[in-house]
C-alpha cells in the first residue's frame, strides 16, 4: 500500500508540475509578441515550441522519481550513520563519506562533457521533429512538384545528424556509467574493509570465532546499508544529466523570453514619455495617426537598408495605398507601423490601440487557428460581443456573406459544428482570403491594414471587398500591385529600387 501510494504521488507530482511550468512559460510568451519576436530577432534560441512541450515533461518526469528516491535519503543516512558509530565507531562513518565524496567528484567530472552533448541532441531532435512537421503543412505543394525524393534525402540527413549526436552522447555516457558502476562494486565490500581493519590491528583478538563472526556480520550489515543509502545518489547521474540538460534548455528559453518583456516594457515607457498627453489631444483634434518619422528600416539581424529616411502621416479617413516590386520593403513598413521590428533611424508613432476595435491587420494569409467556423470569423475575440447573445449568429452570417462565403455553414455542419480537420486544407487560398475579409466585415475595426489580402481573388472580387471596407467606414492601409487598387485609396506610397521612395496623392474618381 505504502508502495503504491508512493507511485501515485509521484506521478501527481510529476503532472502539478508541468502544469505549473508550462503555465509559466506560456504566460511568458504570449505577452507582448514574444511569440513573434523570439523566432525573428532570437534565431539563436532553436525550437522554443520542443521546449515548452517535450523538455517540460522530460524535465518534470525526471524530478519526480528523481525526488521519490531522494526524499527519504536523509532519514535512512542520519539513522545508519549512528548505528555504524555504534558498531565500528568513528572510522566507519569517516571511511564511507569520504569514499562518498570521492566518488561525487569523479562523477562530476564524468558528467560534465554528457550535459552539452544532452543539449545539442534535444536541439538536433526538434528540428528532425519540425522537418516532419514542415512535410505535412506543405504535404500539397511537395506532392504538385513530386518533390518526394529530395525532401527524403534533406529528412535523411538531419536524421544521420540525430543519430550520430546520440552515438557520441552514448559513448560519453559509457564512462559515467563505468564510474557509477564501479563506485556500486567497490561499495559493496566496503563494510569488510571498514571491520578489516581494527580486526587485522588486533582490537577484536580476545574474542572467540564465533563472536568475531558475529560482530563481522553485524557491522557488515549496517555499513552496507550506509553504503547503500550513497550509492543510490551516486546511481542518479545519469538522471542527474538529463534534468540539467532540460533545465538548461527551459531556463535559457524563460530567460530570453523575460529580457524580450523587458525590452518591450522599456519601449512602452519610453514612448510614453515622449508621447506624454499628445497622443488623446491628437485625436481629438483629427490630426494623424500613424506617424513615420524619418525612419530607416532594416531587416532584423542584417545591415542591408530596405527604405531610407521614410516620412509618412496617416490620418482617418485617409487611406494609403503601398507599392512597390518584390523585396522593396512594403510588408517590412506594416511589420515597423507594428511594432514587430525595430528601427534603424528615426521614430514610429502609433496613436491608436491594436486590437479588435482599434487596428487589425489582415495579412495575406490569414492565421486559421483550431475552432468552429463562428470562432474563425470572430477571430482573435475569445467570445461573441457580450451584448449581442444568439443574435450574434445574423451577425457572423452577414459578415460570411459579405465576403462571398454564405454557402459555408452548410459545408460546417452550421456556426458551432465542432470540426477536427484543418482550415487551411479544407478552404482554398481564394476562400481563405475571403475568410480573413469577413472577420473585417464582422468586427468593423476603426483601421484595417491589409498586407496582400486580395492576392488569391479575382479583381472584380478585390473591388467588392474594398467597397464593403470602404461603406463601413474604415481607414485602409493596404500593400497590393494591381492599379485598380488606387480607386479605393487617396494617397500611394511607391516602393522604387534601391531604398527609393516616393509619396502622392490619388485622384479618386
Amino acid at each position: 500500500m505504502l508502495r503504491s501510494t508512493e507511485q501515485y504521488i509521484s506521478k501527481l507530482v510529476y503532472v502539478n508540475c508541468r502544469n505549473v511550468m508550462t503555465q509559466y512559460l506560456h504566460q511568458l510568451y504570449f505577452t507582448k509578441q514574444v511569440y513573434y519576436t523570439l523566432s525573428v530577432h532570437h534565431a539563436h534560441m532553436d525550437n522554443p515550441d520542443q521546449r515548452m512541450t517535450q523538455d517540460v515533461e522530460r524535465l518534470c518526469r525526471e524530478l519526480s522519481s528523481f525526488a521519490s528516491k531522494i526524499l527519504t535519503t536523509p532519514f535512512t543516512l542520519v539513522y545508519y550513520t549512528y548505528q555504524c558509530t555504534i558498531s565500528t565507531g568513528w572510522m566507519g562513518p569517516v571511511f564511507i563519506f569520504g569514499y562518498f565524496l570521492v566518488g561525487s567528484v569523479l562523477n562530476k567530472l564524468l558528467m560534465g562533457p554528457v550535459i552539452p552533448k544532452l543539449v545539442e541532441q534535444e536541439k538536433l531532435e526538434g528540428d528532425f521533429r519540425f522537418k516532419h512537421v514542415q512535410i505535412r503543412v506543405n504535404a500539397e505543394a511537395a506532392a504538385f512538384t513530386r518533390a518526394g525524393s529530395v525532401e527524403q534525402e534533406r529528412t535523411e540527413r538531419r536524421l544521420q545528424n540525430l543519430i550520430a549526436t546520440q552515438k557520441e552522447l552514448m559513448y560519453r555516457e559509457l564512462w559515467l556509467y563505468l564510474g557509477t558502476n564501479v563506485f556500486d562494486y567497490v561499495g559493496g565490500i566496503m563494510s569488510y574493509m571498514i571491520i578489516a581493519i581494527p580486526i587485522f590491528s588486533g582490537v577484536y583478538n580476545d574474542l572467540s570465532a564465533a563472536e568475531l563472526s558475529e560482530l563481522i556480520s553485524k557491522n557488515a550489515f549496517v555499513s552496507i546499508y550506509l553504503v547503500n543509502c550513497f550509492t543510490r545518489i551516486i546511481d542518479l547521474s545519469s538522471s542527474l544529466c538529463d534534468v540539467a540538460g532540460y533545465t538548461h534548455r527551459i531556463g535559457e528559453l524563460a530567460e530570453v523570453m523575460k529580457e524580450i518583456i523587458q525590452e518591450e516594457d522599456a519601449a512602452c515607457l519610453e514612448g510614453e514619455d515622449d508621447h506624454d498627453r499628445s497622443a488623446e489631444e491628437m485625436l481629438k483634434l483629427g490630426e494623424p495617426v500613424f506617424i513615420v518619422d524619418n525612419v530607416t528600416i532594416t531587416a532584423p539581424g542584417s545591415e542591408c537598408t530596405l527604405v531610407r529616411e521614410l516620412n509618412l502621416t496617416v490620418a482617418e479617413g485617409s487611406n494609403l495605398l503601398i507599392s512597390g516590386e518584390t523585396g522593396s520593403g512594403k510588408s517590412s513598413i506594416l511589420r515597423i507601423l507594428a511594432g514587430l521590428w525595430k528601427t534603424k533611424h528615426g521614430r514610429v508613432s502609433v496613436l491608436t490601440p491594436f486590437g479588435p476595435r482599434g487596428v487589425l491587420f489582415l495579412p495575406q494569409k490569414p492565421f486559421l487557428s483550431d475552432g468552429t467556423l463562428r470562432q474563425q470569423v470572430i477571430y482573435p475575440l475569445k467570445e461573441i460581443y457580450p451584448s449581442s447573445g444568439r443574435a450574434d449568429d445574423d451577425r457572423v452570417l452577414r459578415s460570411l456573406e459579405l465576403a462571398g462565403l454564405g454557402s459555408l455553414p452548410s459545408r460546417t455542419g452550421g456556426l458551432d459544428q465542432a470540426v477536427e480537420w484543418n482550415w487551411l486544407e479544407v478552404l482554398s487560398p481564394g476562400e481563405t482570403q475571403r475568410l480573413g475579409f469577413s472577420r473585417l466585415f464582422y468586427l468593423q475595426p476603426k483601421y484595417a491594414v491589409l498586407d496582400e489580402a486580395s492576392s488569391a481573388l479575382g479583381e472584380a472580387a478585390e473591388m467588392e471587398l474594398y467597397s464593403r471596407c470602404t461603406q463601413m467606414g474604415m481607414t485602409m492601409i493596404s500593400v497590393g500591385h494591381r492599379r485598380s487598387l488606387q480607386e479605393f485609396h487617396h494617397m500611394e506610397l511607391r516602393l522604387g529600387p534601391g531604398t527609393n521612395w516616393e509619396l502622392q496623392r490619388l485622384k479618386k474618381s
